[in-house]
């Protein structure tokens, strides 16, 4: 395994005192074990895990051709090149049943949805242009259909063999659907990732408490919970821990001892009065990090408790844990979670992760942005009259100011090297739309 340094080593333009953004999400991607316990669940009981194992189909998906919606089925041969065509009927096939009767040519037969399609048919004409006629034929209109129209073939969504869903995929209500076609009743997926969090400060107290004066309530727990439950991780909150050693090593060890992964936030900028640092320091191996950022330049990464195995993967619990230790402020805890955390988490917890999307839209207003830092700007983005996105700052930025957050629907993002953003210009946005 190795250390901090030998991957700070790996790490293009690494300075932790001016960490650009895209490499300290490098440097958490190489540090960053998987999880490796596996667990078969019943169907219904995998949405949101991930899944473990690779899973092909066994049979073909549909196991015939069949009809796509209720009409006749006869042969494209017999349709006529020129004018209607006048076709008797054979018969009636069922969903559900294999038609046993026979087609001569110049014949059709009545089908439904989902029925197999009759031997030596192959194209099927929606009922609803058809005319039936006194002596029991049908009318074709001319140039309805072409040959093979409203067919579905035998292994059309998967063919025997096929790969149907890949390990790391969080599965979603499609894939219990699409399990369910091929009769899997169990699937394999990671067991959940566990995830320790707590808040540091005197300052701070829990809600039911009073409020002494210089204290404020403790949001961020809150919203890391929250942030934590749209990842379907398993939560351990240890709740507020006071700046004393003998408390926050305690809280850092039973941490350690029974998550995957640490959470904190608060301690981790520059204070006299932080005793958080050097409890990180002396139960693991932390590094502290000034990002190129705003919000949310102070952060702590590393590994505390126990050992890991010589391979790097996570264990049996109560060994060692990744610690992620984000600043104090409410709105730059949110930030470096959805710009560290959150990829870190679905990477340890087996998964692809999947890059934020980004939205295109134009700035309402001029926006002060100097080259050398990532900023995150909370929007309001809406459609235009033209159809276009557009998106608005919602007020002041500053990172203690939780209800920027609140009243945004996204995040607008300048890049490192961008500078300021004319009104007009066009802007990446993240949307919280699925995010938060």
């Amino acid at each position: 395994m190795q250390t901090l340094e030998q991957i700070a080593s790996c790490v293009a333009g690494y300075d932790p005192n001016a960490l650009p953004v895209a490499q300290a999400q490098d440097f958490i991607a190489r540090l960053v074990p998987r999880v490796q316990a596996v667990e078969s669940l019943a169907l219904r009981s995998a949405l949101g895990r991930v899944l473990a194992r690779d899973i092909v189909s066994a049979i073909d998906v549909p196991a015939h051709d069949n009809s796509a919606m209720d009409g006749f089925a006869l042969r494209a041969a017999d349709l006529a090149t020129t004018g209607d065509t006048l076709i008797g009927v054979a018969g009636t096939a069922y969903a559900g049943a294999q038609f046993s009767g026979a087609v001569a040519p110049g014949q059709a037969v009545r089908i439904m949805t989902g029925a197999v399609m009759p031997e030596g048919l192959d194209t099927v004409v929606p009922q609803e242009f058809t005319t039936r006629l006194d002596d029991g034929r049908i009318r074709i209109p001319a140039g309805i259909v072409r040959p093979g129209d409203n067919r579905r073939l035998r292994g059309e969504d998967l063919a025997r063999g096929e790969p149907a869903l890949k390990a790391g995929r969080i599965l979603t209500p499609a894939d219990l659907g699409l399990m369910a076609s091929l009769g899997q009743a169990e699937l394999p997926v990671f067991r959940r990732l566990r995830v320790a969090f707590f808040s540091t400060g005197d300052e701070l107290r829990s809600i039911g408490q009073p409020l002494d004066a210089g204290c404020v309530y403790d949001s961020n727990r809150y919203t890391i919970w929250g942030m934590l439950s749209r990842l379907g991780v398993e939560l351990i909150d240890l709740g507020v821990v006071p700046d004393q050693p003998e408390a926050l090593k305690a809280a850092f060890s039973q941490a350690a001892a029974s998550a995957d992964a640490v959470i904190t936030s608060g301690g981790v900028s520059v204070g006299e009065a932080d005793y958080t640092k050097q409890i990180m320091r002396e139960l693991g191996e932390v590094l502290f990090w000034t990002i190129a950022m705003r919000p949310g330049r102070p952060m702590a990464i590393g590994r505390i408790g126990g050992q890991f195995g010589r391979d790097g993967r996570i264990g049996d619990p109560g060994k060692e844990a990744i610690l992620f230790g984000l600043p104090g402020n409410p709105v730059a805890v949110m930030v470096t979670f959805y710009a560290f955390v959150r990829d870190a988490l679905l990477a340890m917890s087996g998964a692809t992760p999947q890059p934020l999307p980004l939205l295109r839209a134009l700035s309402e207003a001029p926006l002060r942005k100097k080259p050398g830092r990532t900023e995150y700007q909370r929007g309001i983005v809406r459609q235009t009259d033209d159809g276009r996105w557009s998106v608005r700052i919602t007020g002041a930025q500053g990172s203690g100011i939780l209800r920027s957050m609140s009243e945004a629907n996204g995040m607008v993002v300048l890049h490192h090297g961008q500078g300021n953003v004319a009104a007009g210009d066009l802007v990446d946005v993240i949307p919280f739309q699925g995010l938060v």
